[in-house]
């Protein structure tokens, strides 16, 4: 077997102390950067691998943070998890992944092994039904945890996340004012603060606006595309006749327009569609999207660097921090049209 390669030898090739290869490799400042690289290319040279568990002894940092979200396949988290990962490498720290699907279990298991590894702390958008006390484990064992996205109301932790009943307001007054009255919601669920908080927000503005909330518009539950496209035979048959739709995110509005361009209509002219998060494919999805910027990238950006102060030993503030959410105004909305040239009516 190989002998395992050590700082001493490192520092041997390169007629250094131990002390400075140890600082390098850490990528202390009290080390010239251009000695640092030096020694790390000294390093890769020899086979060296550094020993996260000796350091993690030495200093009770693992440097490893876990992040677990509903499913990394969206797109809105990946935007988050990219923000999150870009604050950590500034910081050498290293996260690890799990994406839960709304499984609470799977989220334990998760945090369980994270306290297993010795992780430093836990950047979390809860699972549905998640108990207070699973995060209070964490909490408990010296794992800071921070939510992004949803909220757990019985804990009072720092949270970033957009301002979702605001910013679903935003999409319903722009349509109200393009003179649309009866607008459908599309997607979401009850069961989490996100769509609770959304679904307020579109109540909201159509009584501001004197429009009856009318329940049978509402249709919950898709959040992906295919749910948006499959959605779509519901919405065209309601007896209501909706005009416009405010959709839960991009991906489910996204859907919702290949459905109505499928049933032979046009989104956008025959019927208004705004979607939410703002994400890369909206503006070049055909028509290009109406929707609401969310503030991903900022949400995990806040989040990493409130854990990471938390760590240094400030206390980062508990409590909601909102991202305002802005409009982006494209192609698929326009003005209501006129009954005789409105091809839902009856």
């Amino acid at each position: 077997m190989a002998q395992k390669v050590k700082l001493s030898t490192i520092a041997e090739s390169l007629g250094i102390s131990t002390a400075t290869v140890s600082l390098a490799l850490r990528d202390s400042p009290l080390v010239a950067a251009a000695t640092r690289d030096r020694i790390k290319e000294q390093a890769r040279a020899l086979g060296y691998i550094y020993n996260r568990r000796a350091a993690s002894l030495r200093t009770s940092r693992s440097g490893i943070i876990g992040v677990v979200v509903h499913d990394i396949m969206n797109p809105f988290y990946g935007e988050i998890l990219k923000a999150i990962e870009s604050e950590l490498d500034r910081n050498q720290h290293t996260f690890i992944l799990s994406n839960h699907y709304d499984s609470v279990e799977k989220q334990r298991n998760f945090i369980e092994t994270l306290l297993q590894l010795g992780g430093d702390g836990v950047i979390m958008s809860p699972a549905i039904g998640t108990p207070a006390t699973d995060v209070q484990l964490a909490e408990d064992n010296g794992m800071p945890a921070i939510f992004v996205a949803r909220t757990l109301e019985e804990l009072d932790l720092p949270t970033y996340r957009g301002d979702d009943s605001y910013g679903i307001a935003l999409a319903t007054n722009h349509l109200i004012g393009l003179g649309h009255r009866c607008i459908a919601m599309i997607g979401g669920t009850d069961q989490t603060s996100t769509g609770r908080d959304r679904y307020a927000g579109y109540v909201n503005a159509l009584k501001k606006a004197g429009i009856p909330v009318d329940p049978g518009l509402r249709i919950p539950g898709p959040r992906s595309k295919q749910g948006g496209f499959e959605a779509a035979v519901h919405f065209l048959s309601l007896p209501q006749k909706p005009t416009a739709a405010v959709c839960w995110n991009d991906l489910v509005a996204i859907g919702l327009m290949n459905g109505i361009s499928r049933a032979g209509l046009t989104p956008g002219v025959d019927i208004s569609v705004t979607g939410y998060d703002d994400l890369e494919e909206a503006s070049i999805a055909t028509p290009s999207l109406t929707t609401v910027w969310n503030g991903q990238a900022e949400v995990g950006r806040l989040a990493a660097r409130a854990l990471l102060d938390r760590l240094a030993g400030s206390s980062a503030p508990n409590g909601m921090h909102l991202i305002k959410p802005e409009m982006r105004i494209r192609q698929s909305t326009g003005p209501h049209r006129e009954t005789a040239d409105n091809p839902l009516a009856v």
